[in-house]
C-alpha cells in the first residue's frame, strides 16, 4: 500500500464508525424479532426475546443486539480480534435507525440496490475481506463454514449487507452532490499533508499524478463531516429510549454508530 492509500484508510472514519459514518460512516438493516430456542427447565420461565430500546417508537431487541455482534465480523473496520461490544452495538443499531427512519421520510426509492449490485459486494467481500480470506471463503464450503463458525445464515449476511448499501448511497445521494474541492485545496493537502510523509532522499509522485486521489480524500472528509453533524442532530431530535441500565449510555453517545465504508 502507498503512502496515499495508507492515508486515504487512516482518514475515512471506520466506518463506512460514519464514512461515519463510518462515515462515515457507517453497515445496515432493520432486523425481525427472532425467538431463542432453548429447552426450559420444568417450572421456568422462558423470554423468548426482549426490547432493549426504543428510537421513535421502532423496537431494537435483545436478538438485535446479538445479530449485530455476530454481523461485526464482516465490518472492514473493525480488527479481527477485537470482540464488538454490546453497548457499541445498541450505538449503531440507534443510529442505523435514526438512518433509516429518516429514508422513509424522505421516500428515496433510489437508495435501493439492485441484486447484481449486492451479489458483485458479496463476491468481493469473500475474496478480499482479510478474515475471510484466512477462512478461504471464495470456496462455498469455505463460505458455509465461515457462516457458521459466526452462527449467520446466508440471509441474515444479504439482508445486513442490502441495508447497509441502502445507507451508504443514501449517503452519496444526500451529502456528496454539490461539493467543489478546489485546486488551492488539493495543492494544500499535497503540500502540507502527503509530502511531508516521504523521508529525505524519497521521490515523491508529482501533484499531476496523485491530484484526482487526493481530491476524493478530500471529498470524502467534507461529505463525512456533514453526515456526523446530520446525524447528531437526527440523535438531539429524535426520541431515543434505553430500556436496559446497563445499556442506557448508548441514548447519550456522541459516537457515530453508522459506519461508512
Amino acid at each position: 500500500m502507498n503512502r496515499l492509500q495508507a492515508t486515504r484508510f487512516a482518514i475515512s472514519p471506520a466506518a463506512i464508525g460514519c464514512a461515519c459514518i463510518a462515515a462515515a460512516l457507517v453497515v445496515l438493516r432493520s432486523t425481525a424479532a427472532q425467538a431463542v430456542d432453548k429447552t426450559p427447565k420444568p417450572g421456568a420461565t422462558v423470554t423468548l426475546d426482549r426490547v432493549v430500546a426504543v428510537v421513535n417508537r421502532q423496537p431494537i431487541l435483545e436478538s438485535d443486539i446479538e445479530e449485530e455482534m455476530q454481523l461485526s465480523v464482516l465490518d472492514p473496520g473493525r480488527i479481527a480480534q477485537e470482540k464488538m461490544t454490546e453497548r457499541q452495538a445498541l450505538e449503531q443499531l440507534i443510529s442505523r435507525a435514526l438512518i433509516q427512519q429518516q429514508i422513509r421520510q424522505e421516500d428515496l426509492p433510489a437508495t435501493e440496490p439492485k441484486p447484481e449490485m449486492i451479489a458483485s459486494r458479496i463476491q468481493e467481500i469473500r475474496t478480499k475481506l482479510p478474515v475471510c480470506v484466512r477462512a478461504n471463503c471464495k470456496t462455498d464450503a469455505g463460505w458455509q463454514a465461515f457462516l457458521a463458525q459466526h452462527e449467520l445464515t446466508q440471509q441474515e449476511f444479504e439482508d445486513y449487507l442490502r441495508h447497509r448499501m441502502e445507507i451508504l448511497s443514501f449517503i452519496e445521494m444526500r451529502f456528496r452532490q454539490g461539493i467543489r474541492i478546489s485546486p488551492e485545496e488539493v495543492k494544500t493537502y499535497y503540500e502540507g499533508t502527503l509530502l511531508p510523509q516521504y523521508p529525505v532522499g524519497e521521490t515523491p509522485p508529482p501533484l499531476q499524478q496523485v491530484s484526482s486521489r487526493i481530491e476524493e480524500i478530500l471529498l470524502q472528509q467534507r461529505v463525512n463531516q456533514l453526515f456526523d453533524d446530520w446525524l447528531a442532530n437526527l440523535r438531539k431530535q429524535g426520541q431515543v429510549e434505553v430500556l436496559d441500565p446497563t445499556l442506557e449510555t448508548a441514548a447519550t453517545s456522541n459516537d457515530k454508530g453508522a459506519s461508512k465504508e
